[in-house]
Formats: C-alpha cells, sequence, structure tokens
C-alpha cells in the first residue's frame, strides 16, 4: 500500500550546501542518500566514518562548539566552504542504551551547540530530530486522545524524551531571540529499512507488543522526504511536526487495535483501514509531506494476517 507522492517531490533540488550530522546513523544515510540524488551538496558531520557513497565527510564532536563552528562555517582545510542549512539527526537515538546522565549531557550539548552555532555563523534554516516520545510515549498511561497530534501536550517519560521537549523549547527560545530563523522539528516515529519488513506480521499474533508507540513506524525514505520538504519551508519560525508513514505497522485496522488496547482513548475522527495513529495531517497539510512507501510493499500480500 503505497501512496504516490505530490507533484512537487523535489522543493530543494540544486539548492545550497547543507551539512548533515548524524549521517552515519539509519536515518541519516538515508537522509544523504536522498539530499544528493536531488541535487544538494551535503557535508556529513559524525564520529563514525560514513558508507563509502556518502561523500564529504568531516569528523566532528558535537558536544564541542568550536568544532561545530568551525564545521559548518567553512573553516575546515579541504573542505567546499560555508553550509546553508543544517540538518541535526546526531544523538544517542533511544532511551537504555547508556546512562541517563550521559544520554542527557551528550544530546543536550550537541542539539544546543548545533542551535549557537548556526546562529552566530549566520545559518538561518535548522531542521533537526525531534522524537515521536514527545508524545508520551511509551504509552503506558494512554493517549488522550487519537490519533495523537502536535496539539497534545508533551508528556515525556524518559530523559531521552525529556530532552526532545527541552530541544523543542530551546528552538523556540532560539526563534525569539532571533526571529529571521526557521528552525523544524520533526517528531520522526520509529526508523525502519525495507529488511526490517520481514517481521511486521508477526507483530498481530499479540497487539501489545507494539502498542508502545501506537502501531507507528517511518520508512528511513520516507523520513528523508520530510527532512528534504522541511529545508524547503519558508516560514521563519520554530515548527514540529509528526512524522510517521500513512500506515501502522500491523495487519489489523487501526480502529480494532484502539477498541481492544486503549477502549477508553476518544477517537477524533473516523479511521481508514490501517491508518497511522500518530497523526500526519499537519505535515501534509504545511510540508506537503505524502509518505511514498509501505511494508505492505515489501511483504507479499498472504504473508499478512
Amino acid at each position: 500500500m503505497s501512496t504516490t507522492p505530490s507533484t512537487s517531490s523535489s522543493p530543494v533540488a540544486g539548492q545550497g550546501r547543507v551539512a548533515v550530522t548524524g549521517s552515519s546513523g539509519k536515518l541519516g544515510r538515508a537522509v544523504v542518500h536522498h539530499l544528493r540524488k536531488q541535487g544538494r551538496q551535503v557535508v556529513c558531520l559524525d564520529r563514525l566514518l560514513p558508507t563509502a557513497d556518502a561523500g564529504e565527510f568531516v569528523a566532528v564532536d558535537l558536544t564541542d562548539y568550536g568544532q561545530v563552528v568551525e564545521a559548518i562555517s567553512g573553516g575546515v582545510d579541504e573542505h567546499a566552504g560555508a553550509v546553508e542549512a543544517v540538518v541535526h539527526l546526531a544523538a544517542v537515538p533511544a532511551p537504555g542504551l547508556t546512562t541517563n546522565a550521559a544520554t542527557f549531557a551528550n544530546n543536550s550539548a550537541a542539539t544546543y551547540n548545533v542551535f549557537a552555532a548556526a546562529r552566530a555563523v549566520g545559518i538561518r534554516r535548522v531542521v533537526w530530530a525531534s522524537s515521536e516520545t514527545v508524545l508520551g510515549l511509551p504509552f503506558e498511561t494512554p493517549p488522550p486522545y487519537a490519533p495523537v497530534d502536535e496539539e497534545c501536550p508533551p508528556r515525556p517519560e524518559s530523559t531521552y524524551s525529556l530532552n526532545k521537549v527541552l530541544e523543542e523549547e530551546m528552538a523556540r527560545q532560539f526563534c525569539r531571540w532571533d526571529p529571521g530563523l526557521t528552525m523544524v522539528g520533526l517528531r520522526f516515529s520509529n526508523v525502519m529499512d525495507p529488511q526490517d519488513y520481514e517481521a511486521f506480521p508477526s507483530f498481530d499474533a499479540d497487539p501489545s507488543l507494539r502498542s508502545w508507540n501506537l502501531w507507528g513506524y517511518i520508512d528511513a525514505r520516507d523520513g528523508a522526504q520530510a527532512v528534504e520538504r522541511a529545508l524547503a519551508y519558508d516560514r521563519p519560525g520554530m515548527e514540529v511536526f509528526v512524522i510517521a508513514n500513512a500506515d501502522t505497522v500491523m495487519g489489523r485496522s487501526s480502529a480494532d487495535l484502539m477498541r481492544e488496547v486503549f477502549p477508553g482513548v476518544e477517537l477524533r475522527k473516523a479511521l481508514e483501514e490501517h491508518e497511522t495513529l500518530l497523526s500526519i495531517d499537519k505535515a501534509r497539510r504545511l510540508l506537503g509531506y505524502e509518505p511514498a512507501h509501505s511494508w505492505r510493499d515489501h511483504v507479499r500480500p498472504s504473508d499478512t494476517p
């Protein structure tokens, strides 16, 4: 079940030079590939060496402000110069991978340094990875309604998520200080590559296994599309968007899943059969985002329960 993207599928093609932090990560690799395919010059910033086809790379410790300034301002020898936009994806990517204090120390410092350095060197456009976790994941306490959207008050349930909420507030204040900035936070759902989809049909055996994020996911390629469109977003100020795929990870209908697992939660719209419960209506409306991929394109219908 794939959805054809809108005809305006390349809003940033051929424009400017962009830095991508976290370029060696799952989403970062997809973003770099996509932006280069669209005609962008990309400089990859990471601690880890990128894949062979990633192109230009600078090893940077984002917790060191001076290194960030040098990397995005054109101060590194043998590189082509300053960048016009920053895509900030680098982070300890989930709760529980290291200690809470280490997660917070790394992620908060890296994001502050990217935001502050971009402003200091005159970069006017920053896109960064916020997270679905700010919506209240894992939903051990049910969401107030579904599909959940950007109007749902932040409810961090982990140190990782708390930091994402603080990043959004940090961006809001940077834009208040400097009204010419455009800062777009993308609340990505659980990132998946096509090779991950083989396991999806097994999820139907126990709906509770994936209820922690309302059965959401984001194909890395659609995550990259969202980054592309966020780079083209031309309204000054801070804005956030939920970014998920148009469907759930389940073969069962979304309405049935909600009735079984979250029976007391208000449904604010009539749901299509497999419609995402992480609302992407705002991203569709303001970014022109439209998912073009689904796990159902990779798993034969006969394999789907």
